[in-house]
């Protein structure tokens, strides 16, 4: 397990070199503050997508990422930045370009498999430090 402090992940954001987008997508939950600070250090318009794939330990509770809520909006021949927290295999960020379809969509992720990772070194699970752990 590796820990993480919010200074390295706002030192990480801040040296992220960017295209400029139309606006972001955050995959809420995991996504939502990984989405907000990109969202801050670009000043690009944020929006949230609910999808669910895993519970709170980490395991699959469902066969494939399910979408909760969508965005408010039809988006069409934007260039969107899709952001989530973790991709291990690509199955919620993929559902997510499928719900977006039209658009140039580029994808982010904290740790994990994308088009722009963070944390590119770190291969083992993560404490975020803006989830609160269970004591058992």
């Amino acid at each position: 397990m590796h820990d993480l402090t919010i200074g390295e992940i706002k030192d990480r954001v801040e040296k992220l070199e960017l295209p400029s987008f139309d606006l972001i997508i955050g995959i809420a939950n995991g996504g939502t503050v990984p989405a907000s600070l990109v969202s801050y250090k670009t000043g690009t318009a944020l929006r949230m997508i609910k999808i669910n794939f895993r519970n709170e330990d980490n395991n699959p509770q469902h066969e494939q990422p399910v979408l909760l809520d969508g965005v408010e909006k039809n988006f069409s021949n934007f260039n969107l930045l899709l952001i989530d927290d973790v991709s291990v295999t690509g199955k919620t960020l993929d559902l997510a370009k499928s719900i977006l379809r039209g658009n140039k969509i580029s994808t982010l992720v904290f740790k994990g498999k994308a088009d722009y990772v963070l944390f590119p070194e770190i291969d083992t699970c993560v404490n975020w430090p803006w989830q609160i752990r269970r004591k058992d």
